[in-house]
This record gives C-alpha cells, sequence and structure tokens, in this order.
C-alpha cells in the first residue's frame, strides 16, 4: 500500500503512514487530470509550430529572405 510521510516541525519526528482509499483516489484523479492538462499544453505548442512554419513559409513565397523573416519575428 502506498505510504505518505508526516512531519512534526515542532518536533522533527517523521513518521510514515498509508494512504487511505480516499488519498490514493485523489492521487490517481491527480496523476489523470495532469496527463491530460500535459497532452492539451504539448497539442498547443505543436500547433503554435505548425502555425509558425506555416507563416513562415508563405512569407519566403512572398520572397522574403529568412532574414527578414527572422527580424520580423523580433
Amino acid at each position: 500500500m502506498p505510504t505518505k510521510l508526516v512531519v512534526d516541525c515542532s518536533t522533527g519526528v517523521t513518521t510514515e503512514v498509508e494512504l487511505t482509499a480516499e488519498e490514493i483516489a485523489q492521487a490517481e484523479a491527480d496523476a489523470a487530470a495532469f496527463a491530460v492538462a500535459e497532452a492539451e499544453r504539448i497539442a498547443a505548442e505543436e500547433a503554435k509550430a505548425a502555425a509558425k512554419a506555416a507563416a513562415e513559409a508563405k512569407l519566403a513565397a512572398l520572397g522574403l529572405t529568412a532574414e527578414e523573416i527572422a527580424a520580423l519575428g523580433k
């Protein structure tokens, strides 16, 4: 069974305690929520990178040089 450390700051005593069923369920829910949020963050970063690449390709098609395109991003 998973455990947690409980530290009494006034005495410095550390105790290892088993997690309750509710704590385990919450930890699993938190892990699932994090996985979803992380997948959404990665998808957003990839979409932004793809949009940037498409915009740069369009600018290059208009005749801008790589240096001119980079200067627009600053």
